[in-house]
């Protein structure tokens, strides 16, 4: 049983293969594979796999190789399951135990995985820069291993990543895109794969034979901005602990600088940022409560604080700090920082429920 003070961390997957029809949708004709990385965004990677697979998926991509493992452990079908880290040579057992495809983004880790092929055949996809200039292999590189393919590795995908996609207006997109349609020409045979989230809102010209929704999956708008068409997939509640009248002019909280400027009526409430919240937004993001939205005055450890004006309220009453009210991308331009930094830190403390099938 959950403590009276326990936060709660709604998951709501029936929202969640709303999303994935609706970017499943924008993208007609190419194949939908989920991006489960980081826990499924911190919301579990396995049931979130789950409810995706009922929903017709059958590829998924997550970062770490110890990440692929557990959901080829827990998924129980055959699916796809794509490790965007890659290979090193300690590493090629357990990717091919766990039958999962790595995502090669250097020479030396092509190399590694054509030695170790060389003795036991893999499938692996190959990730190609074309200006984001993190990681993948340059157009030299590429071009190259085109002209001398490695023996027993199979090129199964050829990908990569945009970087500004979530200003449809920047011309840097364009030009990935002409980059990247020259390095899909060298392998005709693999299938390509350019667009995550926001690369599937720009257009058909972008989803190319894969596509890879991310943090629209989970309601994060694909321009870091509130999006009609998604609906909020994790809800998280606190309740009330105490109601307290603050006098004006008082201050409230740590360092004497959140100073309430009219005698207000503050309810304090059993959540902070050790519950992954971000100190940051306080004084300037909002929660839902009794109907309306009320500033958030304060964020410590264990503890924020909200003015809740005249509205009735008493311990135990569960205030909404994220969820359809309070959105994702709302609360993440309130932080100065993206949707999916909000989602992954929020910790294990609160009580998870998990809405819809799974």
């Amino acid at each position: 049983m959950p403590a009276p003070s326990s936060a709660r961390l709604t998951i709501d997957l029936d929202a969640l293969a709303h999303n994935y029809a609706v970017l499943r949708d924008l993208a007609p004709g190419a194949e939908a594979a989920p991006v489960v990385k980081a826990d499924g965004y911190g919301l579990g990677a396995v049931p979130v796999a789950r409810r995706l697979w009922a929903e017709g998926a059958r590829a998924f991509f997550v970062a770490r190789l110890s990440e692929g493992e557990a959901l080829r452990a827990e998924l129980g079908h055959p699916a796809t399951i794509y490790v965007l880290d890659g290979f090193t040579p300690d590493t090629g057992p357990r990717l091919a135990a766990a039958n999962l495809t790595p995502v090669l983004c250097s020479r030396p880790q092509i190399e590694a995985a054509s030695a170790f092929a060389a003795a036991e055949a893999m499938t692996a996809a190959i990730q190609v820069d074309t200006g984001m200039n993190r990681q993948g292999l340059t157009a030299a590189e590429i071009r190259d291993l085109a002209a001398n393919p490695p023996r027993g590795l199979r090129v199964e995908t050829i990908m990569s990543h945009l970087g500004s996609a979530t200003d449809p207006a920047d011309p840097r997109s364009a030009a990935q895109l002409d980059a990247f349609a020259g390095v899909r020409s060298l392998f005709p045979e693999a299938r390509a794969s350019f667009a995550a989230s926001a690369g599937i809102a720009l257009g058909h010209v972008y989803h190319f034979d894969i596509v890879r929704p991310g943090i629209s999956l989970y309601g994060g708008g694909p321009e870091e901005r509130p999006d009609a068409r998604l609906k909020a997939v994790a809800t998280f509640e606190a309740p009330i602990l105490y109601v307290r009248q603050v006098g004006a002019g008082e201050m409230i909280g740590y360092g004497s600088k959140t100073i309430v400027e009219a005698e207000s009526r503050v309810a304090v409430i059993a959540a902070g940022y050790a519950d992954g919240l971000i100190r940051g937004t306080m004084g300037r993001s909002q929660a839902w409560f009794a109907g309306a939205l009320r500033k958030v005055l304060i964020v410590t450890m264990d503890l924020i604080a909200i003015e809740i004006g005249e509205a009735e309220a008493s311990p135990g009453d569960m205030v909404e700090l994220l969820g359809s009210h309070v959105l994702l991308d709302d609360l993440a331009a309130a932080a100065g920082t993206v949707a999916h930094e909000c989602l992954v830190r929020l910790g294990d403390r609160a009580e998870r429920v998990y809405l819809g099938a799974r």
